[in-house]
């Protein structure tokens, strides 16, 4: 018997996975999306027309969609703008919400303009560039440096993907207001105020999701560059290649699917960007998540889910589009040979390099754009108008000695995420690994079966979390008078599993595809099963990726609002982020010294996961 199951148990897992996505993932987005294909019962695409052809949300491409005969007048308008027309600012539209005029951007060309989905794409595009500008530098340092505690700052790169989006917002208010602390650093140089934020929302917008994504970018391209053959790199310095061309054509190729993979979920991310933009750039940043916001909130679930369903399918599509690249790329082989890493400030002399220089130079972007905003929570915890006070952590101490079991306290919120945390790793590190194995071994049909497992990346959260309400929380009724209900605990830990699994399958599938199969084949032909041999040979090759990925799983848990915020109301089953949320809807001192636990209590997990998963660093 225990043999049989040994034989069996990757498809056994395999099929537990697809269950549990079935339950807790498509059922939950299938709920909401049939609003979009259904008016009273019938069958319809009249959503989908209206919103392809109405230009607030298409632009340009509305008029070519709603009259394809006339794409030469169209396409004319836009090549006179690429021949040199400049770009400005139209206030056409304003949201029915609010009379708040949005600037959407315009081409000043008539008639062509970008509208909702462009504008969505255009901020996501500089989102991206600006997260892997950020993200690379802090990746060739940590790949190719020693330094005292740099394994302790490569566990804290993950600290970002903790914070709630309000809380970011708040951090970056505090860091780049009028009154924050860069005005106040300038000032003592008799510089400023300037009016960071109030001048120019948008790049405060990309500045912020570069803080939240910039990390990802790093942590992804660390385990590829660390795992850089460093013999083909000598072979060629030794063919008389330069060091600069060895890195372009040895190792940049080793990197670039790692790059691509941190840039296209950036995208994706920042596309369906909602609390940052809310939060810094208001209604007049609106992007496509803020609208399918309020159009739930105006209960338009049909729009909502019509444009949810446009958002997923052109996530899913970019995501598909790698994953074929991605395959393409996956005969660039990897061994444990990697790269030495060389002491960061040996002396004074190398520490004037223009490399080293560089580094530093870095150095003060990454004290601005990270551990300012952080730093700057940290110190709305302990201040207020009057100076240095711990009034806001006597509340936190109060509420947890004294505060009665329906309000929330802190020591429960701590337990709660650490335990959802650590059964989350439990499920969804399994699920990823499992993922990986089947659609590297798959062929183009893996392909496919790797876009729709990425499903959690793609589809919009707030359309996932009323999924959730509608279909689990609610329940659903089912023959024979049964009701299918998930809520509270479980139904918490296997949410966070849904949303962290793709991050373990993408930092796992680029090392496992790399693999020679024939490591494998050896394994099978003198008896061991598929599933020991993925387990004696294949893990503790791609065990960085597989510890990269628990990482970024456990953080995923410890920040998650949306859904958890949903499936624990009413309950005992808050974590730290929904915690952060209560305080903040009294006054923003509590919350603020939640949020410094939150900050604090997550670095000390990272550290510990990054030194249990320590010994397969190479």
């Amino acid at each position: 018997m225990r043999g049989r199951l040994e034989r069996r148990a990757l498809w056994l897992t395999a099929i537990v996975t697809a269950g549990v996505l079935a339950v807790m993932l498509y059922l939950p987005v299938g709920v909401v999306f049939v609003e979009a294909v259904l008016v009273d019962g019938t069958p319809t695409l009249a959503h989908f027309v209206d919103v392809l052809t109405d230009p607030f949300y298409f632009g340009f491409l509305a008029n070519v969609i709603a009259d394809p005969l006339a794409v030469g007048t169209h396409l004319g308008a836009l090549v006179g703008w690429l021949a040199g027309v400049s770009i400005s600012f139209s206030l056409e539209y304003s949201l029915p919400i609010v009379d708040v005029p949005i600037p959407w951007l315009v081409l000043e060309t008539p008639g062509v303009r970008m509208g909702l989905f462009g504008f969505t794409a255009y901020q996501a595009a500089l989102s991206t560039v600006a997260s892997v500008a950020l993200g690379l530098p802090a990746a060739y340092v940590l790949a190719n440096y020693e330094f005292r505690g740099r394994r302790t700052l490569r566990s804290l790169t993950i600290l970002p993907f903790v914070l709630p989006g309000i809380m970011v917002a708040v951090g970056f208010y505090a860091m780049f207001g009028r009154a924050g602390t860069l005005n106040s650093i300038l000032g003592l140089a008799g510089l400023g105020p300037f009016a960071f934020v109030e001048a120019n929302p948008l790049a405060i917008v990309i500045l912020a999701h570069a803080f939240y994504n910039a990390p990802l970018v790093a942590r992804i391209t660390v385990a590829a560059w660390e795992s850089v053959d460093r013999r083909a790199v000598e072979t060629a310095r030794s063919l008389g290649a330069s060091e600069r061309r060895a890195f372009r054509d040895v190792v940049v190729p080793q990197l670039t699917p790692a790059v691509l993979t941190g840039a296209l979920l950036t995208f994706i991310f920042t596309f369906m960007t909602f609390p940052i933009v809310l939060a810094l750039g208001g209604l007049q940043l609106a992007t496509v998540e803020v609208w399918i916001y309020d159009r739930v909130q105006r209960l338009d679930y049909a729009e909502a889910a019509t444009l949810a369903i446009l958002e997923t399918i052109l996530s899913l599509g970019l995501t598909y589009a790698y994953l074929r690249y991605e395959s393409a790329k996956a005969g660039f082989a990897r061994s444990g040979s990697s790269p030495p890493r060389e002491p960061l400030f040996p002396n004074l002399r190398t520490a004037l390099a223009p490399k080293r220089l560089g580094v530093l130079a870095y150095g003060l972007v990454a004290l601005v754009v990270f551990v300012g905003p952080m730093a700057s929570l940290v110190v709305g915890s302990v201040t207020d108008g009057g100076g240095f006070t711990l009034r806001n952590y006597a509340f936190l101490l109060e509420r947890q000695l004294e505060g009665a079991t329906f309000q929330t306290r802190p020591l429960p919120a701590i337990r709660n995420s650490l335990l959802f945390g650590l059964a989350t790793l439990l499920i969804a590190v399994p699920m990823g690994v499992v993922v990986s194995v089947l659609t590297a071994r798959a062929g183009r049909a893996g392909t496919v079966v790797d876009a729709l497992a990425m499903l959690p990346l793609a589809v919009s959260g707030i359309v996932f979390g009323i999924g959730l309400l509608q279909g689990l929380v609610f329940g659903i009724s089912l023959p024979g008078g049964w009701r299918f209900q998930v809520t509270g605990a479980i139904a918490i830990v296997v949410a966070h599993a849904v949303a962290a699994y793709p991050f373990v399958t993408r930092n796992v599938s680029p090392l496992l595809s790399s693999l020679d199969p024939a490591l494998v084949d050896s394994a099978r032909a003198l008896g061991a099963s598929r599933s020991r041999a993925l387990i004696d040979v294949e893990l503790p090759l791609i065990a960085s990726g597989v510890v990269a990925g628990a990482a970024f799983a456990f953080a995923i848990s410890i920040g998650e609002f949306s859904s958890t915020v949903i499936l624990a109301s009413g309950s005992e089953s808050y974590t730290m982020p929904v915690a952060v949320e209560r305080y903040l809807g009294r006054r923003s001192g509590p919350a603020l010294a939640m949020g410094t636990l939150l900050l604090l209590v997550t670095a000390a997990s990272f550290v510990v996961v990054d030194r249990v998963g320590g010994r397969y660093e190479p």
